[in-house]
């Protein structure tokens, strides 16, 4: 059994070794291609502004994790095409349908990103072009196949023009109108011929044979070839289908154990089978049985002795019997008490979460539905949801209450952070006390939650709007309380979460845990507010928005007349916004959190440096050396190397870094000798911000112009863009400088003094 499923980026483990597999399977089957482009297909997920398109990958995999074939599709949204980048199967077979399917995926994809036209290319199918008679059957085969979808070469064109005169068996433009089988107007293809020639072909393209091809088509329409190995009516047309990913549920087969019918214990298991009966019809989810998880994983949100203490007084309980805490000894922790009665208070918050004899096991199935859920993510999956009861986000690291027993959302955070930072977004009514207890004095996990103020809403003792982390610890400034009104509609609920979210795309995390809570509506016996169904869904989509891999965990909840609609609105919301944000090209926001800038220049920096300019992927060996050798020259010689470093680092990681220094025997200009960003933050404002701070610090020593140089060539168009964005104006360009066809474009910046007035 196979599946295909999308491909965001490599920063999974599971991800990485999908790319490894999809890397074999270019090596296996295209032995002609390099081993960098090979290598390059991470580098384009991470680094989409490299080539200036957008990468889609698909794979189609096994059940148990081996790629059976993959389809990369480029996206360029303002011109408004695809391009299929590669399209390939393990074995080398065009049977068997997995081809198709992959095409299908394709063709299905590049109709919900509305573009005009998929493209791509195929080598010639004629002997006269490909004398090869193995090559040339299995172009035809190739060519065969894409006309069952209408996909064919376009012809009276210049696109198969050799760029060398030794080139042979150029290929054929292929273009898919997809459903509506569009026309393909001129100026639009010339567009795109020259989009793809200059950004995928640009090391091996010169302008002059890319200006050649382009004004080589003159037909409008462009012509196409006619069908040669299939008739027109039997042409594959339509292209629809959804396209989403169904969630993961996870639900907790045990929880219906755990049922205290005293009166006024509103936590009961209706709950869970309210929200089912409207997700089970909706068709969004697919369900997976929970797993086993060693206690070991529990024990890293929980203290020792408080699991083995509500182990073994779960277990001490009568059947049918339930033991409420009534006594509250935890001032003195030195000494516990004795007594069962009153050793329940010393773990416990609250008089009205029982011990009885099913509570533990219930708990502890609950843990294993969240950390199901996590492995789900981790495993490639851009949803999952752990329905689950008792709720958990009112367990602390030593302590339980709230109807709470352990912290489900807690539990799988810490599972998710070995991985990357995470961040905790609690949208229950009551507040988020026990992920705020766990992670109170850590960086990697943030939490943020919005609540009813402590003022009038349980526990009443934590989620005030100052409590911000530990004040000493690392964890200052990690933890972000919003607590709310008594009353509060829907309106008001989303400008809070607009604030709660924009710290979450401050902190950049690589997974995002939601503790979902559904007593916020309208009715709920627990809550105040007066949210429904439309503001659910919402909630869901604002969240959707952010495109990160989530584990979504039940908590609150007890209006059974509205639980299902409500939830499933949730639900339907954040599917449809994360489909819209995989579509899209989500730029990552300008503001980081936790950004800081040194001047001071260390030995480390030398390695720190040179991997960073590595990475971009726009310097060569001997730039990359160049960047190191002026570090050691500046540790070596001090200011009087002339070369002076501003490095921005985010949580001890090298985020971007500019050199710059006085131009010799000049009264007032600085060379800017070096600005790179990591990819990763490339987008966000990390750039403009360190140029910012580089020409003020010009400025305070005396500085009055800046000037930096370039190449010319074309994947050097974004620098160059960048560069005029932040006020530099062209001066001269000095014709193939660099290399032949390869000129110096040189920019200058006069800086303004304090009144703004240009300096002397």
């Amino acid at each position: 059994m196979l599946r295909i499923r999308r491909i965001h980026d490599d920063v999974l483990p599971v991800n990485r070794e999908i790319l490894r597999q999809v890397e074999d399977i270019l090596r296996s089957r295209f032995a002609a291609v390099s081993g960098e482009e090979i290598e390059s297909i991470g580098e384009k997920l991470r680094n989409p502004f490299k080539q200036r398109f957008r990468p889609i990958l698909f794979v189609a995999e096994s059940m148990k994790g081996r790629v059976k074939g993959f389809a990369l599709l480029l996206h360029e949204p303002e011109i408004g095409f695809a391009y299929l980048d590669w399209i390939a199967t393990a074995t080398g077979r065009s049977g068997g349908g997995l081809g198709g399917a992959l095409y299908e995926r394709v063709r299905q994809e590049a109709e919900a990103l509305k573009v005009k036209g998929l493209f791509f290319e195929c080598l010639p199918d004629d002997a006269e072009n490909c004398p090869d008679p193995a090559l040339l059957r299995e172009n035809r085969s190739r060519l065969r196949f894409y006309e069952r979808y209408g996909a064919r070469p376009i012809v009276n064109t210049g696109y198969e023009l050799p760029v060398r005169p030794e080139d042979t068996c150029m290929p054929h433009l292929v273009y898919d109108g997809l459903a509506g089988g569009r026309t393909l107007r001129r100026a639009f293809a010339r567009k795109v011929v020259r989009a793809v020639l200059e950004r995928k072909y640009a090391d091996l393209c010169p302008p002059e044979y890319v200006d050649q091809v382009v004004r080589s088509f003159r037909d409008d329409p462009v012509r196409l070839r006619e069908f040669r190995y299939v008739k027109p009516e039997a042409v594959v047309s339509s292209a629809a289908g959804r396209t989403f990913e169904q969630i993961a549920l996870v639900v907790n087969d045990r929880h219906d154990i755990h049922h205290v019918a005293d009166r006024g214990y509103v936590e009961s298991p209706v709950r869970v089978s309210t929200i089912l009966a409207e997700l089970d019809k909706s068709g969004l989810f697919t369900r997976i049985p929970p797993h086993s998880f060693p206690d070991r994983h529990l024990l890293e949100v929980h203290a020792t002795d408080f699991v083995r203490y509500l182990k073994r007084a779960c277990n001490d309980v009568p059947e049918g019997k339930s033991l409420y805490p009534y006594v509250f000894p935890i001032r003195n922790k030195t000494r516990p008490p004795r007594e069962p009665s009153v050793l329940s208070g010393y773990y416990c918050i609250d008089t009205f979460t029982p011990i009885n004899r099913n509570a533990y096991p219930a708990a502890r199935r609950a843990v294993d539905c969240a950390l199901t859920a996590a492995r789900e993510v981790l495993h490639g999956r851009r949803l999952a949801y752990a329905l689950i009861r008792p709720p958990g986000h009112h367990a602390e690291h030593r302590s339980f209450g709230g109807f709470c027993y352990f912290n489900n959302a807690a539990a799988a955070a810490q599972y998710l952070s070995h991985y990357g930072r995470v961040a905790i977004l609690d949208i229950d009514y009551h507040h988020g006390n026990g992920q705020q207890d766990i992670f109170y004095r850590r960086s990697d996990v943030l939490t943020v939650s919005l609540h009813g103020h402590p003022s009038f809403a349980y526990p009443y003792f934590s989620g005030f709007g100052e409590e911000l982390g530990e004040g000493e610890g690392e964890g200052e400034g990690f933890n972000l309380n919003l607590p709310l009104p008594e009353k509060l509609d829907g309106g008001g609920y989303r400008r809070a979460l607009a604030r709660g979210l924009k710290r979450v795309e401050a902190f950049n995390p690589s997974f995002l845990v939601v503790a979902l809570g559904l007593d916020p509506a309208k009715g709920d016996p627990t809550g105040t507010w007066s949210l429904g169904a439309r503001d659910f869904q919402m909630n869901g989509e604002a969240v959707g928005s952010l495109g990160l891999p989530t584990v979504v965990v039940q908590e609150g909840g007890y209006r059974s007349r509205t639980l299902g609609r409500n939830g499933l609105s949730f639900f339907k919301g954040l599917a449809e916004a994360v489909e819209r944000w995989a579509r899209t090209g989500h730029e990552q926001k300008n503001r980081i959190h936790g950004l800081r800038f040194r001047q001071e220049v260390v030995e480390d920096d030398i390695g720190r440096i040179e991997k960073l300019v590595a990475v971009t992927g726009f310097f060569h060996a001997g730039e990359v050396e160049v960047a190191g050798e002026l570090v050691r020259e500046r540790l070596l010689k001090g200011e009087a190397s002339g070369y002076h470093f501003l490095f921005a680092e985010h949580y001890g990681r090298l985020a971007g870094y500019t050199c710059y220094g006085p131009i010799p025997c000049t009264r007032d200009g600085y060379d800017l000798y070096w600005i790179a960003v990591h990819p990763e933050y490339q987008g966000r404002g990390v750039g403009s911000h360190l140029l910012r701070l580089t020409e003020r610090r010009i400025r305070e020593a005396g500085g009055g112009r800046v000037y930096v140089d370039t190449s010319q060539r074309v994947q050097y168009a974004g620098t160059r863009a960048f560069y005029e964005r932040c006020g530099y104006s062209l001066e001269c360009l000095l014709a193939d400088f660099y290399a032949p066809g390869d000129g110096k474009a040189v920019y200058c910046k006069k800086l303004t003094g304090e009144t703004g007035r240009p300096s002397s």
